[in-house]
Order: structure tokens, then C-alpha cells, then sequence
């Protein structure tokens, strides 16, 4: 990354929590990129060299997942993800379009790109989501190839994790600080308006580290960690992602914009949503939305501090930003 970069998502990170109140991102009818966390600076980056040369928002967030996948290299995201506790890495993706198109895939292992078999699921089979054995085996059948993802970094940190390990099915049991904050967040989460108006969004993830072998969080379920209507909005949704298919939650928060909320006003209701059902829970536990209209107004939540969400368009490039919390002073 340039120092410029670097500079941003220093500062954001040190800024602690704040609002941004509705219409901070106005709504131009321009096309528009966000993404989650720092690192959706470059995915952003790698969607908008799709959308401003008038390409879909389809493929730009495809774009940018796949840079996520291969060219960041975060424990949480891609090639070098934590395995789970049996020393396996397997991949969530989603992907979907504002017309209601869509695919996911979950627990696919040695496959470097989820988000792009993602979409062949979309494209090429009357199916949603594929998982597992099944998943893989339409990758390679797709064109996809077959290759080693676990890092020898994360081999080690696995190893290490073995040494102490309980095993029991406990979420979140590799966190050391609170579970989906800055210092340890999951989860690429990037969603695009083009030039034509039309909305899109993906997600992808290799999901909690030391995860019981099979557990699929939020990410590939449609619903849950993505949700896009071209007719309002979309959002995607960060942190244990268990919460999020509790509470549908991406759904939740297009079908809030539906009712009239603004982005950020939809993004809290549903964290509010989520306390409610599980307050104790929620004392510990990360939950971030992110969303935007079918006007390309952008807005954020997060029930703990530390998120922070990026967007791109032709004014801004590098805008990192911090999202909000309201219940943290609450429950501490």
C-alpha cells in the first residue's frame, strides 16, 4: 500500500467511534463502491478500475473480492485464512446481483477464488449454494484448479492454537481482545452501484479460525451476510456471524431502507434488533452492518467500537471511515 493509504487507516483506526449522519455520503446517482474494514480500501480500488471504466457492478465487486482472495493476505480472508481446529482452510463466498440474482458457496477448500465459483453457481446452475466436496468438485469441473492454500504462517499459528486448545464448540474461542474488532475483524464485504444504477454485492471469507470443521457463518447465506434489491438497497454485514443468521440480517436492513429508514438509520434498528434477542451476548460479541440505497447514500453501524468501512467514487478514492456504536457505553 502507499503511505498515503497507510496514513488513512492509521488515523481512522485511532479516531475511536463515532457517527455519520444520514447523507454525510449524498447520493448523486454516481457509481459507488464500500467495502468493510481497512483492507476494502484496495478492494475498492480493484472494483473501481472496473466501474470507472463503465463496467457492471457485478463485476466490480467480483473484482474486488478476488483481490481480497489472492493479493491481500489477512488470516481472516483468502489464501491466507486460519484453518479450523482439524488444520483444514475452507473458503465462504457470496455474490449477488440487484435483480435478485445470486450464489454462494461454503466450505470450499483448495479453491483460490469462492467468489468467482460463487458466481458460476449464479450463472451455470439452477442451484444457489453448493458446499463442501460438491462445491469443489464443480470448481474443477468450471476450470478452476486445485492448489495448496494454508500458509506456512498459518500451519504455525494452528500448531501453536493446538498446544492450548479446548475443544468445544465455542465462538470465537481464537480471540484474544473482542471478537470482530479492528485488531482481529473477518469478512470482505463489498457492495457497488454502476453507472446505470444497478446495485451488486459479494462476500467472502475463510470464516472463524480454529471454526469446528464444517461451520459456514453469514457469509455465503443470502439473507444474512449480503442482501441486494435494486428497487432499495443493499447491505453486508461483519463480525460472529452466527448473529447475522439469528436475525436474517442483511435482509433486515434492506427491508428497513424499504420502509423509509436511511442506510445508517436501517444499519442501527437492526443491531438494535440483535441486543434484544441476545443481550448478554451482545456484551462481547461484534456486530457491524454496512449499506447502501439504490441513490448511492452510504451509511454504517456497529455495535462495538473498532469497525471501520471504506468507499470509492470519483471523488474519493481512499476514504476510510469509522463507524458507529451506540450500545457499547450501554453494557460496559
Amino acid at each position: 500500500m502507499t503511505d498515503r493509504r497507510q496514513f488513512l487507516q492509521a488515523g481512522a483506526l485511532a479516531a475511536g467511534v463515532m457517527a455519520f449522519p444520514r447523507g454525510q455520503a449524498k447520493a448523486d446517482g454516481r457509481a459507488r463502491v464500500v467495502s468493510t474494514w481497512d483492507f476494502g480500501v484496495g478492494a475498492n480500488q480493484a472494483a473501481w478500475n472496473v466501474l470507472s471504466a463503465g463496467g457492471s457492478a457485478l463485476d466490480a465487486v467480483e473484482t474486488g473480492a478476488r483481490w481480497a482472495e489472492s493479493e491481500l493476505c489477512n488470516p481472516t480472508v483468502g489464501r491466507c485464512g486460519n484453518p479450523d481446529r482439524d488444520g483444514v482452510l475452507s473458503l465462504d463466498a457470496s455474490i449477488m446481483a440487484g435483480d435478485g440474482r445470486c450464489g454462494s458457496v461454503a466450505a470450499l477448500s483448495d479453491i483460490l477464488h469462492p467468489v468467482s465459483v460463487a458466481r458460476k453457481v449464479m450463472e451455470q446452475t439452477p442451484h444457489v449454494m453448493l458446499v463442501g466436496e460438491g462445491a469443489r468438485q464443480f470448481a474443477l469441473k468450471q476450470g478452476f484448479k486445485r492448489e495448496k492454500l494454508l500458509t506456512p504462517a498459518a500451519e504455525k499459528a494452528w500448531r501453536e492454537w493446538l498446544k492450548t486448545a479446548q475443544y468445544t464448540p465455542e465462538i470465537n474461542a481464537e480471540r484474544r481482545t473482542r471478537p470482530g474488532d479492528s485488531s482481529n475483524h473477518d469478512t470482505l464485504g463489498i457492495l457497488a452501484m454502476d453507472a446505470q444504477g444497478q446495485l451488486a454485492g459479494a462476500c467472502t471469507t475463510s470464516g472463524m479460525a480454529w471454526k469446528l470443521h464444517g461451520r459456514v457463518g453469514d457469509s455465503p447465506i443470502i439473507g444474512a451476510g449480503l442482501y441486494v434489491d435494486n428497487e432499495v438497497g443493499a447491505a453486508t454485514a461483519s463480525g460472529v456471524g452466527e448473529e447475522m443468521i439469528r436475525n436474517a440480517a442483511s435482509f433486515l436492513v434492506v427491508e428497513l431502507m424499504r420502509q423509509g429508514r436511511s442506510p445508517a438509520e436501517a444499519c442501527r434498528e437492526a443491531i438494535a434488533r440483535v441486543v434484544r434477542k441476545r443481550p448478554e451476548a451482545s456484551r462481547t460479541l461484534q456486530v457491524c452492518f454496512l449499506a447502501m440505497d439504490r441513490h448511492g447514500e452510504v451509511g454504517a453501524y456497529a455495535l462495538h467500537r473498532g469497525f471501520v468501512y471504506a468507499v470509492c467514487d470519483k471523488d474519493r478514492q481512499d476514504d476510510l471511515r469509522d463507524s458507529a456504536s451506540v450500545y457499547t457505553s450501554e453494557q460496559t
